[in-house]
């Protein structure tokens, strides 16, 4: 399966008195670059929501952007219990030894410092399953985007790698010719030498040279790496780095064809083949 490395996913959750949004972004990269941006209150999870978010995402330039809404209009102010908890113990118990009545005792208790707190730097359990639990589904969002852009990748590179394939069978019928035409030109400078030459050592050199412009292994190793390239592809882990290493060795069968090639018409096939290879490493750029 291929998948883009280009990606986007987004949640959001209201939980009690907030609402929280999760915006992840992928672009390319050859390793992973995570950025996060949390609000404060959810700082101490930050390991947590990076190994969570490697675990899916693998590979990529990944900013995960958590921000936080109060919904109360309260000022985003909360009441700490067990602070305020505490401190009424203590205000109750001073009054008691000192014999005296509490009177408004909460209204005292709520101009301490450490009873009504900045919202932000409380965060419960409960919540923080919420929260997980919407960065999970941004996350599963941004891979189904990664999916649906990969299909369309996919399609690209099957249509390259099938022009390849069909370039590197239409070389078969220049072949013939090739050989012909090798012969030929090594005749016409024997001859322009005006020199006497021995018909069957002739012969022997003749095709000692042909074997070396003989390509039909390189063909063969070519084929084969696009059938490869191709299973590849339908591996059911998107693997872009695979898929570039059996790129390189595409490319080297072709170079060597070229090389080989000394006739016209096949430079000009061997050349329409690196153009569709090129092709392919641009799309491969952007495979997971």
């Amino acid at each position: 399966m291929i998948k883009s490395m280009t990606g986007f996913g987004k949640s959001t959750a209201a939980i009690g008195m907030r609402t929280v949004t999760i915006d992840i972004r992928a672009l390319n990269s050859k390793q992973l670059d995570l950025n996060l941006r949390l609000p404060s209150v959810y700082r101490e999870k930050e390991a947590e929501i990076r190994n969570e978010t490697t675990r899916l995402i693998e590979r990529g330039k990944v900013d995960v952007f958590i921000s936080l809404k109060e919904t109360s209009g309260n000022g985003g102010l909360r009441v700490n219990k067990e602070a305020a908890k505490t401190r009424y113990a203590e205000l109750m118990s001073l009054a008691a030894e000192l014999g005296s009545e509490p009177g408004d005792i909460f209204s005292h208790l709520m101009r301490m410092p450490d009873v009504l707190v900045e919202s932000e730097d409380i965060i419960e359990d409960s919540e923080w399953q919420a929260v997980r639990s919407a960065i999970s589904e941004a996350l599963q969002a941004m891979d189904q985007f990664r999916k649906d852009e990969g299909a369309g990748l996919g399609k690209e590179l099957v249509l390259r790698v099938n022009n390849i394939n069909g370039l590197l069978e239409s070389i078969a019928s220049h072949e013939a010719s090739r050989m012909t035409s090798v012969r030929q030109k090594l005749k016409t400078k024997i001859e322009e030498l005006q020199k006497e030459v021995d018909a069957n050592r002739f012969e022997e050199e003749l095709i000692y040279y042909l074997e070396k412009l003989d390509i039909t292994e390189e063909k063969q190793r070519l084929t084969t790496h696009c059938s490869y390239f191709l299973e590849t592809m339908n591996q059911p882990e998107s693997s872009g780095r695979k898929l570039g290493f059996i790129t390189q060795e595409m490319g080297r069968e072709i170079n060597t064809i070229g090389s080989k090639a000394n006739h016209a018409e096949m430079q000009k096939i061997v050349v329409l083949m690196k153009d569709e290879l090129e092709k392919i490493k641009e799309q491969l750029n952007n495979v997971l």
